[in-house]
């Protein structure tokens, strides 16, 4: 059957969107560095590690987070994750190759990219699947009509295509950016236009360090929701100058008030101090100015909020200091 394809809805092999394509639907190597610092590649899953002793299988991303609590858990101990070999490592563009020891490991991520140089891949990005295409050949001819359900799967077939080939889509499709939104394109010249919008819009986190991104859906208004219908917040860490000091306010009784004061309790003695919060994200600070209290004077930022059954818990940091409030009394 031939068909002349729109030309707004063709794309060709090799050709500047075609590759811009491939780049979005690359397999992200930094998703999972907190197992192995290597931007290039990805570590396939299952896979089983110790930590500190403990043994964790790795089944699915969501795993991540179990690891990431044993890391947390002491502030005194190593933090080294021990691979158990053999693995299978995919490289960005889906290829898979075993791995039977560090140093062959070791050996592939000589090859990456150092922590946050520029890669070739788009992280800013997401395709929705499925999406369908359609290939042309040269007398605009349908030879194929193809659904992709993964980014391996598009990748695939946009690295396979031959020069005579044309490809249509099977528009709308839907595209996902940073900040979760999902835009609708409806050709090619649109997407082609988003992906230039957009490929730029975030942080790529393709660096070592797995908790700089614990806050990455955090608000001031959702921190200050927490802190004001929170009551009677303890001291639950406390490290200055890597100086543990939480053991001299084990009896501190601290209040956030929505007009931004501080009341600190303790043995019968009130305490008064003040508290702001400004930014976003993993960028919100925390300003506590308590005169009578200067262990905690300073502009914090949140790292982290924790939210179980009965307890509350935020991280804050301000460079290698650490403070952990902690409450049972929630709203």
């Amino acid at each position: 059957m031939s068909i002349d394809p729109p030309e707004e809805t063709t794309l060709i092999a090799n050709s500047v969107l075609a590759n811009k394509i491939k780049r979005v639907a690359k397999n992200d190597g930094s998703t999972d560095n907190i197992i192995y610092n290597a931007n290039c590649f990805t570590i396939q899953l299952p896979v089983t590690v110790t930590v500190n002793g403990i043994v964790l299988t790795i089944t699915e991303i969501s795993n991540y987070e179990d690891l990431e609590d044993l890391l947390d858990e002491f502030d005194d101990d190593d933090d080294i994750v021990e691979i158990t070999f053999p693995i299978t490592i995919i490289l960005a563009d889906f290829t898979r190759i075993e791995v039977n020891s560090l140093g062959e490991l070791e050996d592939y991520a000589d090859d990456c990219n150092g922590e946050n140089e520029e890669d070739d891949d788009i992280e800013c990005i997401d395709f929705v699947y499925p999406v369908t295409a359609s290939v042309f050949n040269s007398n605009n001819e349908i030879i194929a009509t193809l659904t992709f359900n993964s980014d391996n799967e598009l990748y695939d077939f946009i690295d396979d295509l031959d020069e005579d080939d044309l490809v249509g889509f099977d528009f709308p499709i839907s595209i996902i950016i940073s900040d979760g939104s999902e835009i609708v394109v409806n050709n090619f010249n649109e997407l082609e236009q988003a992906i230039d919008n957009y490929e730029d819009d975030c942080d790529e986190d393709d660096d070592y360090d797995y908790n700089d991104d614990d806050c990455d859906d955090c608000t001031t208004s959702g921190f200050e929701s927490i802190l004001t219908n929170c009551a009677d917040w303890t001291v639950e860490e406390l490290e200055l100058d890597d100086v543990d000091l939480e053991d001299q306010y084990v009896d501190y009784i601290f209040s956030f008030e929505s007009n931004g004061t501080i009341t600190v309790t303790n043995n019968g003695n009130t305490i008064a101090g003040t508290w702001s919060t400004s930014g976003t994200g993993n960028n919100i600070s925390f300003n506590i100015n308590i005169p009578d209290l200067t262990d905690f004077n300073r502009s914090w930022i949140l790292h982290e909020i924790e939210q179980e059954s009965g307890e509350t818990e935020f991280e804050l940091q301000a460079g290698d200091d650490e403070l952990v409030f902690k409450s049972d009394s929630c709203n």
